[in-house]
């Protein structure tokens, strides 16, 4: 689906165009085309790839998707694919994880969209109030759409961060087993959306530093500043996702070790009542045995004896239990 079509020319926006237009405005002069598809059929990619004169490898990547982060150059052109992570709309805190293809080249700028709802309209206008960055070309509006989707992950981290936290004011309150169990179970959905996470920032990151320094395209020449700065956000924020994902860790250990603990105190309280059930049941055992020439079975005080020694060995028991915590 066609998203939107327009022509540039020395920093401003000179008209809206359809596709059949495209030709006439790329032989144009100092002017380049800005197109936005999502979710493209297959023939207005081939369309455009034509127009365009696009790689097949790159057209491939695009069509097809599931592509990791990364940025490739064929020619004087540079093929980029970003993941864009969005929060589910069940708002079960689950991330969906969408890409956007974008070709650049010296007077044309594609941006493929698929897999995600929330659109480019933002960047498009930034570009726009910004016509002395617009000049620049296709290449700042490479920027643009890449700081953009950078900038996205950043709300996100917070949101597990904040997660983390709430996790962790649970983890010290009284438990038991199932509880436990829950708080493990977020602890991973927490780790799980971190991965995705950091599979979007690590290999662009990587990337990214390709298009500053004395490698960098020629593309690239006026903006190497501008992608040196969206370097220092990905390396920032895979810095705090490894943070993060260290303190999970530890919070999963800390979680199994407060399990360990409260069935440590379960034990203790079963093996102390059971004390003190052993003591009357083996004086009841020792003199309900069937033997003619126990002494004491003909002892008139004999019985209330034996249930006064249960009661005060039992006493004892439970009052040292007391002392030591077990109860």
């Amino acid at each position: 689906m066609l998203v939107n079509c327009a022509a540039y020319e020395d920093g401003r926006k000179i008209a809206d165009i359809t596709p059949d237009e495209i030709g006439r405005y790329l032989a144009r002069p100092g002017c380049f085309v800005w197109v936005a598809l999502k979710d493209p059929g297959p023939g207005e990619l081939s369309a455009l790839q034509h127009q365009f004169r696009l790689h097949e490898l790159a057209v491939e990547d695009a069509r097809h998707g599931h592509q990791r982060p990364k940025i490739e150059t064929y020619g004087d052109s540079l093929f980029t694919v970003l993941h864009v992570i969005e929060e589910d709309a069940d708002g079960d805190g689950e991330l969906n994880t969408g890409e956007v293809a974008i070709f650049a080249g010296h007077n044309y700028v594609l941006s493929v969209r698929q897999h995600s709802e929330r659109g480019f309209a933002d960047v498009r206008a930034r570009c726009e109030r910004e016509p002395h960055l617009l000049r620049q070309g296709p290449v700042f509006v490479l920027y643009a759409l890449m700081d953009s989707v950078v900038d996205r992950y950043f709300p996100l981290f917070d949101v597990l961060e904040a997660e983390l936290e709430a996790i962790e004011a649970h983890i010290f309150q009284p438990t038991n087993t199932s509880k436990g169990r829950l708080i493990i179970e977020d602890l991973y959905g927490l780790k799980r959306r971190l991965v995705t996470l950091q599979h979007a920032c690590v290999p662009l990151m990587e990337s990214v530093s390709k298009l500053f320094g004395a490698v960098a395209p020629k593309l690239c020449g006026g903006m190497q500043e501008y992608f040196r700065d969206v370097y220092d956000h990905l390396q920032r924020i895979v810095r705090n996702i490894d943070l993060l994902r260290e303190m999970v860790n530890t919070a999963i250990q800390v979680n199994l070790g407060m399990i360990s603990l409260a069935e440590n105190e379960t034990t203790k309280r079963l093996g102390a009542f059971a004390a003190l059930f052993a003591v009357p049941t083996m004086i009841a055992g020792i003199y309900g045995m069937n033997f003619s020439d126990i002494p004491e079975l003909k002892f008139p005080y004999g019985y209330p004896i034996c249930i006064v020694s249960m009661v005060a060995i039992d006493i004892f028991l439970f009052w040292r239990f007391r002392k030591i915590g077990w109860l």
